[in-house]
């Protein structure tokens, strides 16, 4: 009998605990260790943000639906890790902390023979001075309970505009020097411009997006060369276009320092140092790893050797200039080359260098976006974390068939705006690869245009509307959910 431990019940967690139960007997053990209770679809975090949507229709309880099907689930934390057990357990463990309940307090150590790292980024909002979800002013849409909150403080403003008939400046965008998750910062700020029009105070009010972007529609990944209606387009033209409809004003290369009661303070490209004062602010932080220690049998600390702020994978970790990086740098298995029973998909694997250009203020100070890693890609890397180890299992030895680079894998991404059937926009994009390869396809920025394309209208908003419902239905292990892709 195998014993497979998860950490984390997210996108990544979720799809690799759901998988290994579906195609592996009950006689193997599938144990999912996470603090949250629930599942969330993070995407929708969006609308509640909005007050579009309930926190309650994005998320479920896990404990119910992991005991139907057989996941065993440990509602705690983990502290510490340790690959070759230690003098009184022969077996690799993690430390566990129970955060509720009659154990609150209390450690336990988890044995396993295989063990899937998917803890996901640390949000770690204290990097930025002042940036507390819901505290000066500046709010989160990270999670479903920040989203809502985010709304409440929104809905506030609407209320105060229409009473008023004052003006008022919203600031959307990243909160830190190196933040990713740019998609989810334009999305939101596509809705709030959608919702002040649709309360009647969207000329009341000056919106203004900041960002570590050195070029509009960056995201993280660069920018890309895109198809729009067969034309070739940069993503920088389209974000531009699309803002510029809509009246949005924009501050880019710009590195968030600290945030008071209503004014964000930055650093740009230039070395300069500006405020920008806002009535309301939705600040996406840094993401971190979590900090975590690793020890050998001997209690020496191998921290190292599994961990470079999120974990160490198959990819190549050399540092060299901007220029020599590759696509062939990425990992393909998410396999901790130490340790080869110790996987982490998603967020949770350090990636071998940025995708954007990194750039340093005339300060010396970097200012560009981490890479993503979130939707898409967490699923897919999961899923064939979870089918090697399946493999591994019922053949009784190693086997890394399933491979998935992020330089082969590609990603979609639905800015939607608006909400209903009929009254909703989309703007879709498509990216293949994730990570540009400029061998490959030397024309066209590093990506196949036959791949990679944006659009415009109400058929994306549809699009994503749909994945909300039919990735809640997947993710709740309905009939036949496994026929739904990552």
């Amino acid at each position: 009998m195998a014993k497979v431990v998860i950490l984390g019940a997210g996108i990544a967690g979720h799809t690799a605990a759901t998988h290994l139960r579906r195609k592996l007997s009950t006689e193997h053990e599938v144990l999912v260790i996470s603090p949250n209770r629930n599942y969330q679809w993070v995407p929708s975090n969006i609308w509640v943000g909005v007050g579009r949507m309930k926190a309650k229709e994005v998320f479920f309880p896990l404990i119910p639906l992991y005991k139907k099907h057989h996941i065993g689930y440990k509602q705690a934390k983990v502290v510490t890790f340790h690959p070759e057990g230690d003098a009184t357990e022969t077996k690799p463990y993690v430390a566990i902390e129970y955060l509720y309940g009659e154990n609150a307090g209390t450690h336990e150590k988890v044995t396993y023979d295989y063990l899937i790292n998917a803890t996901g980024p640390k949000l770690a909002f204290d990097l930025t001075e002042g940036l507390n979800p819901g505290t000066n002013k500046a709010y989160s849409v990270c999670t479903y309970d920040h989203a809502e909150h985010a709304w409440q403080g929104l809905h506030d403003l609407i209320k105060k505009l229409k009473k008023s008939k004052e003006r008022a400046k919203i600031l959307i965008g990243t909160g830190h020097a190196k933040a990713t998750c740019q998609g989810a910062a334009f999305e939101y700020i596509l809705n709030v411009e959608q919702e002040l029009n649709r309360h009647g105070v969207r000329n009341q009010v000056d919106l203004t997006w900041i960002s570590n972007e050195y070029k509009l529609g960056d995201f993280g990944m660069d920018g890309m060369l895109m198809s729009v209606g067969g034309k070739p387009m940069a993503s920088d033209e389209l974000v531009e276009m699309v803002f510029a409809d809509r009246g949005i004003k924009w501050i880019l290369g710009a590195g968030v320092t600290k945030v008071e009661d209503g004014i964000a303070h930055y650093e740009n490209l230039d070395g300069e140092y500006k405020s920008e004062v806002f009535d309301f602010a939705m600040l996406i932080p840094a993401f971190s790893g979590h900090g975590f220690k690793a020890f050998d049998k001997n209690e020496a600390d191998i921290t190292d050797k599994l961990f470079k702020g999120f974990m160490i994978v198959d990819a190549d970790y050399t540092p060299r200039p901007y220029e020599e990086w590759t696509v062939q740098d990425w990992p393909e298995t998410y396999q901790n080359p130490s340790y080869r029973t110790i996987f982490a998909p998603g967020i949770a694997f350090a990636p071998p260098h940025t995708i954007s250009k990194p750039r340093k203020s005339k300060n010396g100070t970097d200012i560009f976006p981490a890479p993503p890693r979130t939707g898409m890609p967490s699923g897919i890397t999961a899923k064939l974390v979870a089918d090697n180890i399946i493999d591994s299992i019922k053949l009784g030895r190693e086997s890394l068939h399933h491979k998935g680079s992020m330089g082969n894998m590609g990603a979609a991404c639905i800015a939607s705006s608006g909400y209903g059937l009929l009254k909703g926009k989309g703007i879709s994009i498509t990216t293949y690869p994730i990570v540009p390869d400029y061998v490959k396809y030397t024309n066209s920025g590093g990506r196949d245009l036959g791949k990679t394309f944006g659009a415009l209208g109400l058929a994306g908003h549809w699009v994503k509307l749909a994945l909300h419902y039919a990735f809640l239905y997947k993710a709740k292990l309905k009939p036949f959910w496994w026929l739904i892709p990552e």
